[in-house]
């Protein structure tokens, strides 16, 4: 198979794992390059991540090729449908066929001898079902390694006629060490490494800037950073949301080629391998690292970071749901963010009775806002939100975490009108307890002494005034039990 490179269509690891994959060889362990002058097909790596069928893929160029393709691939075990090379379900071929294999089934020892035969380093995580049960039928052996063994056919094997696995229990498997590759080339060696995309987005980084989610794009290999080479122009917003995905940035908001004034090593990325595959480190080609001029640089959607809000002035007490401001008093709510950018502004957001929509301009990468007059509409959460311009764009961050104010009085004052009203009351029903009780022990009054206009009058004060006193009673009584009902929701939140 000749060897055809130009700038857009770069051989990687990914591409000749598929080779590997279609011809049912499992995973790709290695390849090298080595010279030839007869007749060879030429096929495009692009196309073989696209397309199923490998004959699909053949190109012809005119004049002959001065090198060809040498693969080696693992045919007794391989992870699929994993996030990169070095991560999947484990499947182990028997009886040419692939299986896969129960959890409780793998120790240490086994799963390194797994990661040490695909080139993957160490063993990092076995979970059940991690990467989904799949079709395969379940292996019915047992591995039993001693952990040295180079390749999982020379680790000994235990029979388990009729073993099923109990659902979300097929082994998925994620090595933490890097995928090996061997380029050879006129008599000469060069180790390159593509690497696999494990449990944290090491090894891919965007610097240059004060975010992280902004600045020139650098990837790390054996042992160095490099930029990526983009002299022909190749990425675009698409590739560049795959690294801002990748680095848990968002999606691209802008990506450029730039040049730099001096020749620096730099790492060939394939664009198309990037667009349609998740694993972005096994997209590195394997050509040696040469020197250029030109760079990628990138701008993420998800630039700054969180914005914190906090309250300094008119907080009374803290309980576990938030803060607790006195009525009427005033208070102020402070908006900060981590020092990146100058200028913006920050925008208060409520969900109270009166909602509120505030802004203010940042003023040392923060925003004060003060709010008089606390009442009961103020009840609610509060977050806040960080806007500024920069690289021609026009950002928003994320909403801060919610800040949660209630409102009440003071608990002296409460309990102060508890303990006066309480008292009051009791007076005022012995006071009218002896009111009535004097006015029983009145002489009854000769009728004929009375005419009846003024009996009418007596009689319409004898019904007012017990009425007026009933219901002077009801009010404060009402007005008693509010307060003590108030209380007792206040020291309910402490």
């Amino acid at each position: 198979m000749g060897y055809y490179h130009y700038s857009l269509d770069i051989w990687t690891l990914k591409t000749v794992d598929v080779i590997c994959h279609r011809l049912d060889c499992g995973s790709a362990v290695s390849w090298r390059r080595y010279s030839e002058s007869d007749s060879v097909w030429f096929l495009s790596p692009t196309c073989l991540l696209s397309t199923s069928a490998l004959k699909d893929c053949v190109r012809t160029y005119a004049g002959s090729s001065d090198s060809t393709l040498f693969l080696t691939c693992s045919d007794s075990v391989r992870l699929v449908h994993g996030s990169s090379l070095c991560s999947g379900r484990l499947e182990v071929r028997s009886n040419q066929s692939w299986s896969s294999v129960c959890e409780e089934d793998l120790d240490l020892n086994d799963t390194q001898v797994v990661c040490r035969e695909l080139g993957c380093g160490a063993p990092g995580l076995l979970q059940g079902a991690l990467y989904g049960e799949g079709e395969a039928p379940v292996w019915t052996s047992e591995l039993q390694c001693v952990g040295n063994e180079s390749a999982v056919l020379d680790c000994r094997r235990s029979s388990s006629a009729g073993k099923t696995c109990s659902p979300e229990t097929a082994a998925g498997l994620t090595c933490t060490g890097t995928k090996g590759a061997w380029l050879s080339y006129d008599s000469v060696f060069v180790g390159l490494m593509s690497l696999c995309l494990c449990s944290d987005p090491g090894g891919v980084r965007l610097v240059g800037t004060p975010s992280r989610c902004a600045g020139t794009l650098e990837i790390q290999q054996q042992g160095h950073w490099r930029p990526v080479e983009d002299r022909d122009k190749h990425w675009d917003l698409k590739s560049g949301s795959a690294v801002c995905q990748h680095l848990d940035c968002g999606s691209a908001v802008s990506v450029n080629t730039t040049d730099d004034s001096t020749d620096r090593f730099v790492w060939f990325v394939s664009v198309p391998c990037v667009k349609l595959t998740s694993g972005l480190r096994d997209c590195v080609g394997l050509n040696v690292p040469l020197k250029r001029l030109s760079g990628v640089d990138m701008v993420c959607s998800d630039l700054l970071p969180q914005p914190n809000i906090s309250l300094s002035d008119g907080v009374f007490e803290v309980y576990q749901q938030g803060f607790r401001v006195l009525v009427g008093s005033d208070f102020t709510i402070t908006c900060s963010i981590q020092p990146q950018y100058p200028g913006g502004s920050f925008q208060l957001i409520s969900d109270t009775k009166k909602p509120l929509n505030l802004t203010l301009p940042a003023a040392n990468h923060s925003a004060h806002f003060l709010l008089s007059a606390m009442g009961y509409a103020h009840r609610g959460d509060y977050t806040c939100v960080y806007h500024v311009d920069v690289y021609n764009h026009s950002f928003s961050s994320s909403q801060s975490p919610a800040l949660h104010l209630t409102v009440g009085d003071s608990m002296t004052n409460l309990i102060i009108r508890v303990v006066v009203l309480v008292p009051a009351l009791l007076i005022f029903d012995i006071c009218l307890f002896f009111f009535y009780k004097v006015r029983s022990h009145l002489s009854p009054v000769d009728p004929l002494d009375f005419r009846l206009s003024h009996t009418h009058r007596s009689l319409n004060w004898t019904c007012v005034l017990p009425c007026f006193f009933q219901v002077s009673v009801k009010r404060i009584r009402m007005k008693a039990e509010t307060n003590t009902m108030r209380v007792l929701e206040e020291t309910s939140h402490l």
